[in-house]
């Protein structure tokens, strides 16, 4: 393909003078024009029109069929850079092969999504690798370099990090703030973005829809002060959909959209999602503040060479394709590598002897997700697809398997009859079969070209019910198809799967009278009969539901006739926990908790292997089962990878990439960031998990033996050696990790943190001398008192293990690092959200472009705690004034531990939330001593600063 350009027409000039050339060829209208996701041609300069945005997190995605490996926390759980790296390559690699075939496929592909999963309770669980950042960068980066592929100019893809900043809870996302202490901000949200982009691997990032500390991601000045400072390429920022106009329409933060527009694009921001395909709203939204002052043409030039630059990376300007030869498409490479990865993700959670399955043993297979493949929101399609009842057929034998899948079976009765479906069309009415003869559920959600139901005098319809919990529940035909609503308001059996933006096939069973009423959640109404059909509508018809059959009892029968069950349960990704929607507990969903048990009792040899997208609480599964198992949604091998694994021919290996929690009462609030205070994650985390970071067993044994620590010459690096070697009778993978862990740190650090890992594959008797190389730097935190990351002097341990809770070898470490020093907020004051603890308040904005203030969280009264402060000026004298920089109404308290003095500084009404006065009051201290600070009312307070006598005089 040729390309006439005038850009192209000089491929020796540098990059950064082949765009300028075609920037200064542009109008400012076309320029402007370039600001949208969906950006036109320019024809004169054959300038090809182009789309930000293709969504590529576990294969390409919304693009019809394509290869689909493990969702991102299930490649979390693999531990292997080296594995996810070449995922990248095959998903860059398939969208360069779907591109040549529709140009509808972009290759600026927004992923990995590297936010840290926090908190499991979070939708979103999903699309994370880790909640830990050093594995969440380590993955981030090896997906990245696939994407971007191997070539050491042109780029297969342009991968688009999400979502900055601190982003982990859909409830109100686009009008929560996360408040990021400065701690918390270095050593865990940035850390997980900061090394995917030193590497170089990494074409921009997009904005999250939250705020942090008060301010949206969308105007963020960390995208100045911190993301463009980690590299000297060009970085692209993509908003997120619809965001730009959340600025006003739900955040409020903007009086105006040309307002918005323009603070965006100044904070960074360089390409708009938002009104679709029509990109006339954005666009003249920015020439509307240019004229107003609000931008100016440099401000559009810098996010318009931006976007020239990433495509110039992807060879657009060329006057031949240079990646041509790397298309390929659903390639015999790429099916195994799916079934690699699926493979690598099962984790063994318990093993008392009754995995692996010997031959010839008699499998009851039970359960919701026994005979499913489910895909997520950001699947592409399937081509292929294997169930755990496809896989244990496989590897067993179909005669050896007894499948039921443990669902109620109801019949619905009204005062006009039996609720009845009526029959499927014949085979040639429906749409066109997928490959392998799976109906694309697109073709299907949603028709209306299907009778609706109706009711009969008779038995009617035999309905499967599954209950996923939270009272959602699914109806099933006798054929396979869902209930379903479509635009005109009808109820028809006509959809293979629960899906869509706004799920359409899920229903809730709401008491009345003697009966029930059918709630349909998608539209918020109820399940009505009428003459010509049933429809939703305002008032509901009452149902009576009769159980045909109890999906517990069909288990226990099942299970007694085995020599082993085999339950597998967990969720569907669209339903209970996704997009737009945060779980509510760690619970498995009762029905399938009652499926295990029913299961448990009729049978002792009973595995349940959980298949979900996020962590269980399921101590009591743990207490009375011999054996468990998890793995995400794997993708299109799912099935084929789970019986490899209970069947033995693959030893397990994947390791937890988050905590699993005991209980609810063990989580945090879901909208509390601070890692550090509330004690989150395994980093801090002072109970007892379920199953800790890391975990995961195998069916063989490593001795970890022989450990040495050395320093390199520069002293800039640390090796640490040991020996690894498989004592068992069987190849298999191990993950080795090595944490870091303070002794005598003078601030709060993690009971233990990450620093390196591996995952190598080792046959019986053989070992393997192993090193990790991690820089010193890696040992440091961010020191308040600096200003600055540090790493402290003083000893440390250095910890190799099979887990964070199971460590094999511990190597002792003397750092000769940064002395400790207090505060010095008598010479240089005190920025107040740099606290060590606090209680009742929350990091808000200080101004709507820069800077943070602290301010009281949902009550009168909130505490600030500073350790160490050095009340001294710089001749050594005490400080006898203090002046606070405030807004708002309400009262500053201060108090210095160990002085007599507590004083309290009123506040008068400011006029705003950022009108700042600086007020001033005696205040005698002196040494090093801690102070205390209580805010009251709606004050915020911007700054502290001290003076002596002499200073104050």
């Amino acid at each position: 393909m040729t390309r006439r350009l005038p850009l192209g027409a000089d491929p020796t000039l540098a990059a950064d003078q082949r765009v300028d050339a075609l920037l200064a060829r542009l109008t400012l209208d076309e320029r402007i024009a370039l600001l949208h996701q969906f950006t036109p041609g320019v024809e004169r300069l054959g300038l090809a029109a182009f789309r930000t945005g293709q969504e590529a997190l576990h294969g390409v995605a919304w693009m019809g069929p394509a290869t689909v490996f493990p969702q991102a926390v299930g490649l979390g759980a693999t531990w292997n850079d080296d594995l996810v790296r070449r995922i990248g390559e095959a998903v860059s690699a398939e969208a360069r092969a779907m591109r040549e075939r529709d140009d509808r496929v972009g290759l600026n592909v927004w992923a990995p999504t590297v936010n840290l999963l926090r908190h499991p309770l979070w939708g979103r669980n999903e699309e994370g690798y880790a909640e830990d950042p050093h594995l969440t960068a380590a993955l981030a980066t090896a997906y990245t370099r696939g994407l971007r592929g191997p070539h050491p100019t042109y780029w297969r893809t342009a991968p688009v990090l999400k979502h900055w900043l601190a982003h982990n809870n859909e409830t109100r996302r686009s009008t929560t703030s996360s408040s990021v202490r400065p701690r918390v901000l270095h050593e865990y949200d940035l850390k997980a973005f900061r090394a995917p982009v030193e590497a170089g691997a990494v074409a921009g990032v997009m904005p999250a829809y939250n705020l942090v500390n008060g301010r949206p991601n969308h105007v963020s000045p960390y995208l100045r002060e911190h993301l463009r400072t980690w590299t000297d390429k060009h970085l692209l920022v993509c908003s997120d959909a619809g965001a730009p106009s959340n600025l006003v329409d739900s955040e409020h933060y903007f009086a105006t959209h040309e307002e918005a527009t323009a603070a965006a694009l100044v904070a960074g921001v360089d390409s708009f999602t938002d009104h679709g395909t029509d990109p006339s709203t954005i666009t003249g939204r920015v020439r509307r503040a240019l004229d107003q002052g609000l931008l100016t043409e440099a401000d559009i030039d810098t996010a318009v060479r931006r976007q020239l630059h990433v495509r110039l990376r992807l060879g657009e300007f060329e006057e031949s394709d240079p990646l041509a030869d790397v298309a390929a498409f659903d390639t015999d490479a790429h099916r195994a590598l799916a079934g690699e990865a699926a493979e690598q993700a099962v984790v063994l959670l318990k093993n008392d002897g009754l995995l692996p399955l010997a031959p010839g043993t008699r499998i009851a297979l039970v359960g919701l997700l026994a005979d499913e493949c489910k895909t997520d929101w950001y699947s592409g399609t399937l081509l292929r697809r294997s169930t755990p009842l496809d896989g244990l057929y496989e590897r067993f034998g179909a005669e050896r398997v007894t499948f039921t899948e443990g669902v109620d079976r109801v019949r619905l009765r009204c005062e006009h009859g039996w609720l009845r479906v009526p029959d499927a069309p014949a085979a040639a009415e429906t749409p066109e079969r997928g490959a392998e003869g799976a109906l694309d559920p697109a073709l299907l959600a949603g028709r209306t070209d299907l009778p609706p139901l109706t009711t009969a005098p008779d038995d009617g319809t035999e309905l499967a019910l599954v209950d996923w919990g939270d009272g959602v529940l699914t109806l099933r035909a006798p054929d396979g198809r869902y209930l379903s609503v479509a635009d005109d308001g009808y109820v028809r059996a006509s959809a293979d799967r629960p899906g869509g933006w706004i799920v359409q096939e899920t229903f809730t069973l709401v008491r009345h009278g003697a009966g029930h009423l059918l709630r349909h959640t998608g539209t918020g109404r109820h399940v009505s009969v009428a003459a010509d059909g049933v429809k939703v509508a305002d008032q509901g018809t009452e149902f009576a539901v009769t159980y045909v059959e109890r999906g517990a009892d069909a288990v226990a029968r099942a299970a007694a006739d085995a020599d082993v069950v085999l339950v597998v349960a967990g969720n569907d990704p669209h339903i209970n926990g996704r997009e737009t929607e945060d779980r509510t507990s760690l619970a498995l969903p009762p029905h399938q908790d009652g499926l295990w048990r029913a299961a448990r009792a009729a049978n002792p040899r009973t595995a349940l292997a959980l298949v979900s997208a996020y962590p269980y609480a399921v101590p009591d599964a743990h207490a009375e089962l011999p054996a468990l198992l998890w793995t995400a949604h794997g993708g299109q091998a799912a099935g084929r990878a789970l019986a490899r694994v209970v069947a033995g021919d693959v030893s397990p290996a994947g390791r937890l990439p988050q905590t699993w929690y005991a209980a609810d009462t063990d989580l945090p609030d879901l909208l509390d960031y601070d890692v550090i205070g509330s004690r989150q994650t395994y980093l801090y985390f002072e109970g007892t998990p379920l199953y800790p970071f890391g975990h995961g067993l195998s069916y063989t044994s490593f001795a970890y033996e022989a450990p040495s620590v050395t320093r390199t010459a520069d002293d800039d690096t640390l090796e640490v050696t040991f020996t690894l070697t498989n004592t068992g009778s069987r190849a298999a993978d191990e993950v080795p990790q090595l944490y870091v862990r303070p002794l005598a740190s003078p601030v709060p650090h993690p009971r233990r943190r990450l620093i390196a890992h591996r995952r190598l594959t080792l046959a019986p008797g053989a070992a393997e001398r192993v090193t990790f190389t991690v820089p010193v730097a890696e040992l440091g935190h961010w020191d308040v008192a600096r200003g600055r990351w540090s790493v402290a002097a003083g000893p440390y341990e250095l910890l190799v293990g099979a887990s964070s809770q199971d460590i094999r070898l511990t190597v002792p470490l003397t750092l000769d690092g940064d002395p400790p020093i207090p505060r010095p907020v008598g010479t240089h004051g005190l920025d107040p959200a740099t606290y060590d603890e606090q209680r009742g308040t929350e990091i808000v904005d200080r101004t709507k472009t820069s800077g943070d203030a602290v301010t009281v969280h949902d009550g009168d009264t909130g505490e600030l705690l500073y350790r160490d402060c050095d009340f001294s000026d710089e001749n050594g004298h005490a400080v006898a004034l203090v002046r606070v920089t405030v807004a708002g109404e309400g009262a500053v308290e201060l108090a210095a531990d160990g002085a007599a003095e507590r004083r309290a500084i009123q506040v008068p009404a400011t006029g705003g939330p950022y009108d700042y006065v600086t007020l001033d009051a005696e205040f005698a201290a002196h040494g090093v001593r801690d102070l205390r600070v209580r805010l009251h009312g709606g004050v915020r307070l911007a700054r502290i600063a001290f003076a002596s006598r002499g200073a104050a005089a």
